[in-house]
């Protein structure tokens, strides 16, 4: 099997604008932000931003990993088949990245930037109501724009996490640490309630991530064949309320 290198993944920076989705595209994948495990590995990710049309080759071959990756598994999926999906050579895709590895690897750490897009930057200085309620909307809706992200992120954990093992010891584990000592700061400035901040992002990321992850199960309870855009705004304003409450904030719409 094809084994990921040691690397070094990037949650991605906070956007101050509205939540948004974003898009599994080359935009998303900053040559300093990815998996840099080796001198090859480096340059594969130095030509991400070379012009236009590469981007535009690259944002495919990203699109077509995704689907191939969700829909065959990581030992499944094959270069070609990958090329295939995207209408390019099979030689575009290794201009890119070497090794399946490499492709794979930065398929998960673009979804892992959406995702935590709202708070890898947040300071002690930001409204925590305003941080948690858009990082919990911006989840929602990236779960509803692309579901088949999150079921690739979870089918790798599942699985034990072969490819991201020391990406969740030496990266993710710090990440949430620093993120923990802005809610404790917030929490001992009485700003919200005293709650264990790490149990609380799993939270966020569980609620939010459920409604992809288990999308067939929801939508069958439901009585419903597919998601629509009302039923995806009344899930995020009831995940913000009912957590920001939970750790006595006020969501910001309803101030």
């Amino acid at each position: 099997m094809d084994k990921a290198p040691p690397h070094r993944l990037s949650p991605g920076k906070r956007s101050t604008g509205k939540p948004t989705a974003g898009k599994l595209s080359p935009g998303k994948l900053s040559p300093g932000k990815q998996p840099t495990a080796s001198a090859e590995q480096q340059r594969a990710t130095s030509k991400y931003k070379k012009g236009k049309i590469r981007d535009k080759n690259l944002e495919k071959i990203l699109g077509a990993a995704h689907e191939e990756f969700v829909l065959q598994g990581y030992s499944g999926a094959s270069i070609q088949a990958i090329a295939d999906r995207a209408g390019l050579p099979k030689a575009n895709v290794h201009y890119y990245f070497k090794r399946k590895s490499i492709l794979y690897v930065a398929v998960l750490d673009n979804i892992l930037h959406l995702w935590n897009n709202y708070i890898d930057e947040m300071s002690v200085d930001d409204d925590p109501a305003v941080v948690l309620d858009r990082l919990i909307r911006s989840k929602v809706e990236f779960s509803y724009t692309h579901p088949k992200a999150s079921k690739l992120f979870a089918m790798e954990i599942i699985q034990g996490a072969p490819h991201l093992k020391d990406y969740l010891r030496n990266h993710l584990r710090p990440w949430v640490r620093e993120k923990m000592k802005v809610l404790d700061t917030w929490i001992a400035q009485g700003k919200m309630r005293k709650v264990d901040p790490v149990h609380l992002i799993f939270l966020i990321w569980s609620s939010t991530q459920h409604y992809a992850d288990f999308e067939t199960q929801v939508l069958t309870v439901m009585n419903h064949a597919e998601y629509e855009r009302d039923m995806i705004n009344e899930i995020a304003a009831f995940l913000s309320e009912v957590i920001l409450r939970g750790v006595g904030l006020e969501p910001p719409d309803l101030r």
